[in-house]
């Protein structure tokens, strides 16, 4: 019990500047051991060879650590929590959503969505980054991923959304005791309330299209309706809500985060919003901006800086020996995001914004991995870096913004972990000029 309440202690300081954490135990010695609640000892490392051991491992030796804190948000079916065969299927049902012309069709969508927010702006307003950032990154999802084109939908979407993903705070995460209701009041019952409101909504848009068919549409509720196992199976409705809840929990709040820092550090850097100015005038259609190669610097720069998602996490079915350090089946390792990304072996003055990095040098699976790696690597990671790049660029092409005086004299937020991604400490304001 001791033991248990020490790890506990150890985990809850290390949030108030994780990524700092990681940094300094890395510095000091790598690998490195870090006890977390119901996973145990956990061996981290944040060295491309440590990383390159985990990654390299054949996936029949790894699984998902489970139990995980996100499980009541996504369902026990999701991709995230699963693992071996059924993890390899459901996989390759997801993965043509999220690449080639597919992808590329919804830049108009993307485009549209970052136009709507900046309408609300005027001279002299002062905007919060990455409230204004979540709004554009969920009205992608709803409809993109659910196909939601009706207005007054949207918005009933966006209520639920926001309060669910509001509900699930910290606590109920981290401390599964406190998922339970008295009389069907509290936390968990408002969380389990908006969580079944929002269910709803998903199973009427499920039986809407299956009514309906899918034909004419290219939303990722209508490919997965469509998609089909080896055997000739498909996905129950089940299964369709646990990977449409996933998607969304994956892909908001997380690339909404990684939009703010963005526009935080081009705004900063007077070179590199000048230089990534004169770039973009030189684009005259959407789909080419994924393809400007110091944008993508900017972008890679970014996610380089303020990863997400702060660790990767695998459960061994086999032993494993990392970096001369063994571990046994059952034991957990992990790869520590921050550490191996301001890792000065590879990136010299790792606290410096700098693209240039991104221009001179290709990064690796092992010493770059924002999206995490091997066979379990974020399957939207390119819808990621691709929404990035259009809403950066439609922000950057439809409105003035500067970063006010007192906010450059500021120093730069730190990352923390809030709920399912790490953001920053304070909030990011830019001001309409």
């Amino acid at each position: 019990m001791g033991s248990e309440r020490f790890a506990m202690l150890r985990a809850v300081a290390s949030t108030f500047d994780s990524d700092g954490y990681l940094r300094r135990r890395a510095r000091a010695a790598d690998p490195f051991t870090v006890p977390i609640p119901r996973l145990g000892d956990v061996l981290f490392t944040g060295s491309a060879d440590g990383v390159r051991d985990i990654l390299t491992a054949p996936a029949t030796e790894l699984s998902a650590p489970t139990p995980n804190p996100i499980e009541p948000l996504v369902g026990s079916g999701s991709l995230i929590l699963l693992s071996g065969d059924r993890h390899r299927r459901e996989r390759q049902l997801l993965m043509p959503s999220f690449h080639g012309e597919r992808m590329r069709n919804y830049a108009g969508v993307m485009a549209k969505a970052a136009r709507d927010e900046m309408n609300g702006w005027k001279p002299g307003d002062r905007i919060s980054m990455r409230e204004a950032a979540q709004e554009i990154t969920l009205q992608i999802i709803i409809r993109t991923v659910f196909g939601v084109d009706d207005a007054d939908r949207r918005a009933e979407y966006t209520r639920v959304i926001t309060g669910m993903m509001s509900a699930y705070i910290a606590p109920l995460m981290f401390m599964p005791e406190l998922r339970r209701s008295v009389g069907g009041l509290g936390p968990w019952a408002r969380f389990v309330r908006l969580r079944t409101e929002f269910d709803d909504l998903l199973t009427e848009q499920i039986a809407q299209r299956r009514a309906t068919g899918v034909d004419g549409y290219d939303d990722v509720l209508s490919l997965l309706l469509s998609a089909t196992y080896e055997d000739g199976t498909s996905l129950s409705d089940d299964d369709l809500r646990q990977e449409l809840r996933t998607l969304l929990v994956a892909g908001h709040e997380t690339t909404a985060t990684s939009l703010a820092w963005a526009l935080y550090h081009i705004h900063r850097e007077p070179q590199v919003r000048e230089r990534l100015l004169v770039e973009l005038g030189e684009v005259t259609e959407l789909e080419q901006l994924s393809k400007l190669p110091y944008l993508s610097a900017v972008l890679q720069e970014t996610l380089r800086m303020h990863p997400t998602v702060s660790v990767v996490l695998r459960r061994l079915n086999a032993p494993l020996t990392i970096r001369g350090v063994e571990r046994k089946p059952g034991d957990v390792v992990g790869i520590a995001v921050p550490a191996l990304h301001f890792n000065e072996d590879r990136w010299p003055d790792p606290d410096r914004f700098d693209p240039e990095r991104f221009l001179e040098r290709k990064a690796t699976p092992f010493d770059y991995t924002p999206f995490g790696g091997g066979h379990r690597r974020c399957v939207g990671a390119s819808f990621a870096n691709y929404e990035l790049a259009i809403v950066v660029a439609t922000i950057m092409g439809g409105a003035d913004l500067v970063m006010p005086d007192d906010e450059r004299r500021k120093r730069t937020p730190r990352s923390v972990p809030r709920g399912i991604a790490a953001l920053p400490d304070r909030e990011i304001v830019l001001q309409v000029r």
